[in-house]
């Protein structure tokens, strides 16, 4: 299944919220493909595959958004982790989104745009420089609820993931998340972020990783949801 852009459409039941389920990548809600096929279940459910990163994801969804305006949008994938504590494979869903890496390294610091007073904190759809997710269907699920930033470059350096937990105590990290809560806020539709952990951040030895265990516990959780969001 390639990772490109790919939309398909079921309707089941007609009285059911209308739900876009977007991914990066297909391989990262393969297992969901399946029991989207087969199920009894009465959903209406677009599924959207973004391609990787901030900018892809931002058009492909609003670009969506403009075909169809669904009830909510769910993203699905995997992220990694700065706490340790979280075990791989875990599930969690994120509360708060950032772009950690729209900044500059000054003074051994890392300044953000509002650091540097180029953006307000508060200037919608930000709250004190976060993205948040206050929607009652985030806060009726029973995964932990996380802070996360987004990043363009994947972190790979003991340095800039100081950085980053010193300015933002993030738990996770991925490339798409905050241009979910970035439009999902401008055009006000509730959604959901879920990520599950597939590696430790700066860990660049994949012999440690268990993307197969993060993939699988993340489309149980996604079924999940889909079959009790109603």
């Amino acid at each position: 299944m390639k990772a490109v852009l790919h939309r398909e459409s079921i309707t089941l039941w007609p009285d059911c919220m209308d739900i876009l389920l977007i991914a990066a990548t297909a391989k990262e809600i393969e297992p969901f493909f399946e029991y989207y096929k087969n199920t009894k279940k009465t959903q209406n459910i677009d599924i959207l595959i973004t391609g990787i990163g901030l900018t892809a994801t931002t058009y492909r969804l609003l670009k969506q958004l403009q075909l169809k305006r669904p009830g909510m949008v769910i993203q699905a994938g995997v992220a990694g982790s700065f706490n340790k504590q979280i075990p791989l494979g875990a599930v969690v869903a994120v509360k708060k989104e950032t772009i950690a890496d729209q900044s500059v390294i000054e003074l051994k610091r890392l300044k953000t745009l509002f650091d540097l007073q180029l953006v307000p904190h508060d200037q919608f759809p930000f709250k004190k420089g976060w993205l948040e997710n206050n929607n009652e269907a985030l806060k009726k699920l029973r995964l932990k609820k996380v802070n996360a930033i987004s990043v363009n470059e994947i972190t790979t350096s003991k340095q800039r993931v100081q950085f980053y937990e010193k300015s933002f105590q993030p738990a996770i990290e991925s490339m798409e998340g905050a241009a979910l809560h970035y439009t999902c806020l401008m055009e006000k539709i509730p959604f959901i972020q879920l990520r599950s952990i597939s590696n430790y951040i700066a860990e660049r030895d994949k012999t440690k990783w268990d993307m197969k265990k993060s993939i699988v516990n993340l489309n149980q959780e996604l079924i999940r949801l889909i079959e009790t969001i109603n």
